[in-house]
């Protein structure tokens, strides 16, 4: 199959090129510059140039594939409004590669966060929060999952908390980032909360899953760790940094301390059976240990 890539290039994008290249995909990747097209040269992959802003190039991109995955999103959390900003781009950017495959049967697969399920963990068949900081990305998703009574085989992964490698990636990573500014490897609250994780290998093979053989209208969960405390994530980083472990503001976390102080475990039961997903990689607490003081 040729598929079609945004975000190749990326921690979750390169890990999802390289598995389907290795299992006799061809892989267009949207190349946003010269930096990215050659990393994408040199990972097998033709790129085409272009970013998540370029319409034109997504058209051009879905036309040239058997299938799409979007994994592209802006990732810039500075502020409110910078947030919304890449929401609003990639709601865009999904709108118009959905528009490019309605009536082909080709796979569109997209991602979303886990849902929040208060009192247990959430589960595939629970709906994405289409409110909030990032609800817009929810939103979205729906939207492309409602392309499939038009002919389009829409698909979304569910991607937890952290996915993560060597120690790096998602919020864990985050968390580590701001231990190395403040001084202070914290945690909001009490830190009872859990994250669920999942190693970017594990998620790249279910991303590759979900565009060979998943339904239309389908959701998936690439959760390897059904619930991590967040404490307790912090007390590896705190130990691997040498710094001192304490609860914090939510607000240290800027527009996401909402969403980093709620409890959020979810499941991939449903997911391991039927698709016969089993991850194989560290769990995000083994995987920390790799963080280098």
């Amino acid at each position: 199959m040729r598929v079609f890539v945004t975000g190749g290039t990326g921690l979750i994008g390169s890990a999802v090129v390289a598995e389907l290249l290795g299992t006799g995909h061809t892989v267009l990747a949207l190349a946003r510059s010269d930096t990215s097209a050659r990393a994408a040269e040199a990972a097998g992959a033709e790129p085409l140039r272009g970013g998540l802003t370029d319409l034109d190039a997504l058209r051009a991109g879905a036309a040239r594939a058997d299938g799409v995955v979007h994994l592209a999103f802006g990732n810039d959390f500075s502020s409110s409004d910078a947030v919304a900003r890449s929401v609003a781009e990639e709601g865009a950017a999904l709108a118009v590669l959905g528009e490019e495959l309605v009536g082909s049967d080709r796979p569109l697969v997209t991602v979303s966060g886990t849902p929040l399920a208060p009192g247990r963990a959430s589960t595939e068949a629970d709906p994405v929060s289409t409110d909030g900081p990032v609800g817009g990305r929810g939103r979205a998703v729906t939207a492309v999952l409602g392309l499939a009574p038009k002919g389009v085989r829409s698909v979304a992964v569910r991607l937890p908390r952290t996915v993560h490698n060597q120690g790096s990636g998602g919020f864990a990573g985050m968390l580590t980032g701001i231990a190395r500014q403040s001084g202070v490897s914290g945690y909001p609250g009490d830190g009872t909360q859990r994250w669920p994780a999942v190693h970017v290998l594990d998620a790249a093979v279910l991303f590759r899953l979900a565009l060979e053989v998943a339904p239309a209208g389908t959701c998936w969960h690439a959760v390897a760790d059904e619930g991590d405390r967040v404490r307790d994530i912090a007390t590896v980083i705190g130990r691997r940094l040498g710094l001192p472990v304490e609860s914090v503001p939510s607000e240290t976390y800027g527009p996401l301390g909402p969403i980093f102080a709620t409890d959020q475990p979810s499941s991939s039961t449903h997911t391991r059976q039927a698709l016969g997903w089993e991850p194989k990689h560290p769990r995000l607490l083994q995987d920390l240990e790799n963080i280098q003081p």
